[in-house]
């Protein structure tokens, strides 16, 4: 059954990102209590929108100890999405708000704006602008930390890490940030789009968040649009949409959804694809930060897996063996597989690696990886087929372009 589309945006709501468009819109960030806070986040349901998925009333919960620290994670290094950028560029003051509100819950007074260089000018102008009106003289200051444009750059330790003044590499972490984060403080980070709906939350409630999108993990998305489309952008959407609805899939053979860390996905499971967990869940695949990239019936889909493996290797950490070893093996495999005659010990190969790096990370860059390679070798098993007879299915012939 297909989901009502929202009769109006929520998060972009406004009609400008200046201050008096952003009150205009949404009113004065209300003053609500840690509890209050939790409560209402658990009732509404609220589920990060970084890529994990965590529940955000859980997640502010956990934080313990003295002198709390906040993060807003705006580093978008994913290179197909583009949702944070255009959320902080469009409506920075309702990201601002969520970020007092939770600093303001766990009796935080240090906070960060730790965001991609495409949005570090409209949120330092926003942070102007409210100091101008001082607005929140009396809640924590925000520092802005510019993230540099790496793909790991965005993981919660590497975002610390980058915040204390070192390089933005993930950390092989034994305690939880919520308990020692920057700088051994308990330190509580949200994605940029988590927060804005928690300023939404807070203000309208749990009732009015619920009352659309799929009804286990409710409310709406962003969702960037890519690939082998007529139109690429992002959109506001409600949680559990039909893929059908968003894009015309005839011209299209698959689908990556959740982004380079995500899963690919055939053309005969469109008609199956909701995009929320629990509508991705049977086909082994999630939103994460909600992400589509469309692949065209004439483009080879190993080529396309063989650049993006290429990628993440050359963008992980080299911080331990799976980094250094195991992905450019990996990427060395799915090349052979792309550009050359397939065959069983090849793939029997790609999926040894994939077990080899899979959960023995310091981080979880390399289990995305084989993720994304495993899907891979589920939705292009005709197409390894071709390639296992020297053909392709792609217009262009299978050789390195």
């Amino acid at each position: 059954m297909s989901m009502p589309m929202p009769s109006a945006p929520r998060l972009l709501a406004a009609a400008g990102p200046t201050l008096p468009d952003h009150l205009d819109c949404f009113g004065a960030a209300p003053k609500i209590s840690g509890s209050q806070l939790i409560s209402r986040l658990n009732d509404a349901g609220l589920s990060g929108r970084g890529g994990a998925g965590f529940p955000t009333g859980r997640k502010l919960a956990a934080i313990t100890g003295p002198d709390p620290v906040v993060v807003a994670n705006g580093a978008e290094g994913e290179p197909l999405s583009r949702k944070d950028a255009l959320l902080l560029t469009r409506a920075p003051h309702l990201v601002i708000d969520g970020l007092h509100i939770a600093a303001a819950a766990i009796g935080a007074h240090t906070g960060y704006l730790y965001v991609h260089s495409d949005a570090v000018a409209s949120v330092r102008a926003a942070l102007d602008e409210r100091r101008a009106a001082r607005l929140d003289s009396d809640r924590v200051e925000l520092t802005v930390v510019e993230a540099p444009d790496t793909f790991v750059a965005g993981e919660e330790s590497a975002a610390i890490r980058h915040i204390e003044g070192g390089p933005a590499l993930p950390r092989d972490r034994t305690v939880p940030v919520a308990i020692s984060g920057v700088r051994k403080r308990p330190t509580l980070v949200n994605n940029v789009e988590t927060l804005a709906h928690m300023a939404l939350i807070a203000r309208r409630g749990a009732a009015w968040f619920r009352s659309i999108g799929d009804p286990t993990d409710p409310g709406t998305m962003l969702v960037t649009l890519s690939g082998a489309l007529d139109g690429e952008g992002v959109l506001e959407v409600p949680t559990g949409v039909p893929l059908t609805d968003l894009i015309d899939t005839r011209a299209v053979s698959a689908v990556l959804v959740g982004g380079y860390h995500g899963s690919w996905l055939p053309a005969e499971t469109f008609a199956e694809i909701r995009l929320c967990r629990a509508g991705l869940k049977s086909l082994g695949a999630s939103p994460g930060a909600g992400i589509v990239h469309a692949l065209g019936v004439t483009e080879c889909g190993l080529v396309r897996t063989a650049e993006i493996a290429g990628y993440l290797a050359d963008e992980s950490a080299r911080q331990c063996g799976p980094c250094r070893n195991g992905l450019p093996r990996l990427s060395e495999l799915i090349d052979e597989l792309a550009y050359g005659r397939a065959s069983d010990h090849l793939v029997k190969e790609i999926r040894r690696i994939t077990r080899l790096v899979d959960g023995r990370g310091a981080c979880r860059h390399p289990d995305g990886t084989a993720r994304m390679v495993r899907s891979a070798l589920r939705a292009f098993a005709a197409d390894i087929e071709q390639h296992r007879m020297g053909r392709c299915s792609s217009v262009v012939p299978a050789a390195r372009r």
